[in-house]
């Protein structure tokens, strides 16, 4: 059975797991297994990685994978899909000018009998008046509002058909923009086509899943917060926004989302040895090196065995009598010579020494003697050599001495010129033999100069490289307010979340938003105030991570009692760990604060200043329930041993914690329960008593 003969299995997407750039896909595929075991699984995306590609058997005991492998579909590309999304589009949009139209010629009909009156036919001047009977009034009464109430359910069956039109008109839209824009624009569309063979299942039913990597595919958190006023708890919602284009779309998957990089560096670092001194060290080394010696002779059984000869082959061969040495049997042949090629040329005789090679002999130490009387040529007047250029062998002959005694002219008549040799010495490689993951390892079929070496730009696909330069565009978005890259956020340790229900990400490029599950959470309000710098009260949520998952930075959406307060940015927290969340000002609960300043004299002698500063601050609670208002003040610090600072308040002085920031020097803190329309009065002081001669900082300023 052959490749294109081999049965096609279905394949539907699975699971999805994005990484900080990048993404594994997992296909499940089912079918019947052949004779010869090999399958083929169409359909997957033409930016995947082949190398990535991985298959393996679920659910069928001694049943394997053998072999796998990525091969490129190419056939035309449906037109009709186009035209066909194109042509229900201009259909459900006539639907739904028409279905308008329908709409408003109801609304005139309504308003027509909505405006029926009874009017009193004219009379003249010298007529009586004449008097109408009720019961015409009463019907038509009776008739507009029976008409009116057929007319309002047509018109409700025609806004039910409009709303229905117009949601259809926006679904088709979408499916016309996807299908024109998510392709290429070309007339034949390629795919990968995951080539397996199976082990061990021949006649039996198998299922399949198939693992590749895409490039391109990012995600950066997001959360929403509810919070009611009063708990010690809250909802925090995790969500991701994805963005992706890796030309396939990923609908009704299992998405999971991860911190790790796929293409994170794997190699030891070297530590290097610091010099001093003038000496500079040696350049990093590139991991380019020559090829070996002798790598021709590797392929020497190959050629010696050849693919098997053709009768007719063999007998074309004895017949041009090109084949010599015994009989065509017993004679080793070629892969050239079994097809009937012709033979190879004779080698060329040896070109004579050009005029003027012994000015270009080599210097000393490259394994060239140099010529009697000759100096040594400096290192910078040495030419390079080109890449790859092997040395020249010390065993050649010299460009016959003769010619080259008898002087120029004796050896300018017995050939022309010719440029002299390159100089041997080490190679360099240029940029492209170090772009190493461009390089392709020549087989045994390439030309004797190329097999066994790496060459740059050997198998380069121009229509693959476009696929993956398209894939790679959403790592350059610009991210969301707030946001952080998950590699920035996440620190030494990786994390994996899985979404909670399947979701739908077309590969159009843009970021979709993805609800991944709620997160359990501690939570805890706490208001603050620091009256001497702002007389205002600013809320603060105390978060607590009680999972076993660290929830990465990026923006939070809070909603307090319901209502949408702010998006604020929130940090990252480490399993276990603590973080504030500052939601602003709490216009419900009012401060006041106010000073007094008493400057005296003490001492035996009056030389001793007290300055007695007094201080009141007022809380007010309007808030439907009890609230702890921490109130921050200060007092002057000093490193004179003479100047005395005595305090007369309640408060105390700050522990500094983990989630909190250090305090400064001086800060004082009062802690206050307040019911709910309660009030409360606080008041403090300190004494400062300066000696006489010395005086405060900066003068002796009263604050």
């Amino acid at each position: 059975m052959t490749a294109g003969t081999a049965p096609r299995w279905d394949s539907a997407l699975e699971s999805v797991t994005v990484y900080a750039q990048g993404a594994l896909c997992r296909r499940v595929a089912r079918g019947t297994v052949p004779a010869d075991g090999q399958v083929r699984v169409p359909g997957l995306p033409r930016s995947l990685d082949p190398h990535s590609l991985r298959a393996r058997v679920v659910g069928a005991p001694g049943a394997r994978v053998t072999g796998a492998r990525a091969e490129i579909d190419a056939e035309p590309v449906d037109e009709d899909a186009v035209a066909e999304a194109r042509r229900e589009v201009d259909r459900l949009t006539e639907a739904y000018h028409a279905a308008d139209a329908r709409r408003d010629r109801q609304l005139k009909r309504i308003e027509e009998i909505s405006a029926l009156r009874p009017l009193p036919p004219g009379r003249k001047r010298d007529d009586p008046h004449r008097r109408t009977p009720v019961d015409a009034w009463l019907e038509l009464a009776d008739f507009v509002d029976e008409r009116l109430t057929v007319l309002h359910a047509r018109l409700r069956e025609l806004e039910d058909e409009l709303r229905r039109l117009d949601h259809e008109t926006e679904m088709a839209q979408d499916r016309l923009a996807r299908v024109s824009t998510d392709a290429p624009a070309a007339k034949v569309s390629s795919s990968y086509t995951a080539v397996l063979t199976l082990g061990g299942t021949a006649g039996a039913e198998a299922e399949v899943e198939i693992e590749y990597g895409v490039p391109g595919a990012v995600w950066v958190p997001a959360y929403r917060l509810t919070h009611r006023q009063g708990d010690d708890s809250g909802r925090l919602m995790l969500r991701a926004s994805v963005a992706q284009r890796s030309g396939e779309d990923w609908t009704g998957v299992r998405i999971a989302f991860a911190t790790a990089d796929l293409r994170r560096r794997t190699d030891l670092p070297r530590l290097r040895s610091v010099r001093i001194g003038r000496s500079q060290p040696a350049p990093a080394p590139s991991g380019w090196r020559e090829p070996p010696a002798g790598l021709t002779d590797l392929f020497a059984g190959y050629d010696a065995a050849g693919p098997p000869p053709e009768p007719d082959a063999i007998a074309g061969a004895r017949a041009g009598g090109w084949v010599a040495g015994g009989p065509v049997e017993d004679t080793p042949v070629t892969v050239g010579a079994a097809y009937g090629a012709p033979p190879p040329p004779p080698p060329a005789p040896a070109a004579l020494p050009a005029p003027g090679a012994a000015y270009g002999a080599p210097p000393q130490g490259f394994g060239v003697p140099a010529a009697p009387g000759s100096a040594p040529a400096p290192d910078r007047a040495r030419p390079r050599s080109r890449p790859g250029a092997g040395p020249r062998s010390a065993a050649a002959p010299r460009a016959g001495g003769g010619a080259h005694a008898a002087g120029p002219e004796r050896a300018g008549a017995a050939a022309p010129y010719a440029p002299p040799p390159p100089v041997p010495g080490p190679p360099r490689p240029d940029d492209a033999e170090l772009d190493y993951a461009a390089l392709v390892l020549s087989g045994p079929d390439e030309p004797r100069d190329r097999r066994g070496r790496l060459f740059p730009g050997a198998g380069f696909d121009p229509v693959t490289a476009e696929y993956r330069r398209r894939a790679e565009k959403p790592a350059a978005l610009p991210l969301p307010g707030h946001a952080v890259r998950p590699r920035e956020s996440a620190g030494s340790f990786d994390h994996r979340y899985d979404a909670a229900a399947p979701a739908d990400i077309p590969s159009d490029g843009t970021w979709h938003t993805v609800t991944v599950g709620e997160i359990a959470v501690g939570l805890r309000t706490e208001y603050v105030c620091v009256p001497a710098v702002e007389q205002t009260v600013y809320a603060t949520l105390v978060l607590s991570n009680a999972t076993d998952q660290a929830l990465l930075a990026g923006p939070v959406e809070v909603s307090v009692d319901g209502e949408y307060q702010l998006t604020a940015a929130l940090p990252t927290l480490a399993p276990g760990g603590v973080r504030r969340l500052e939601l602003g000002p709490a216009e419900a609960i009012g401060v006041t604060r106010r000073t007094h300043l008493t400057e005296s004299t003490a001492g035996l002698r009056n030389n001793v200043t007290v300055l007695d500063h007094r201080v009141h601050v007022e809380l007010a609670n309007r808030l439907p329930a009890a609230v702890r208002v921490e109130v921050r003040e200060r007092v002057p610090v000093t490193s004179e041993a003479d100047v005395r600072i005595e305090e007369r308040a309640g408060w105390a002085e700050p522990e500094d914690t983990a989630d909190r920031e250090p305090h400064a020097p001086g800060t004082r803190i009062w802690r206050v329960d307040l019911p709910a329309g309660a009030a409360v009065a606080l008041d403090g002081g300190y004494e400062i008593r300066i000696p006489a001669g010395k005086a405060l900082t900066g003068g002796n300023r009263r604050s």
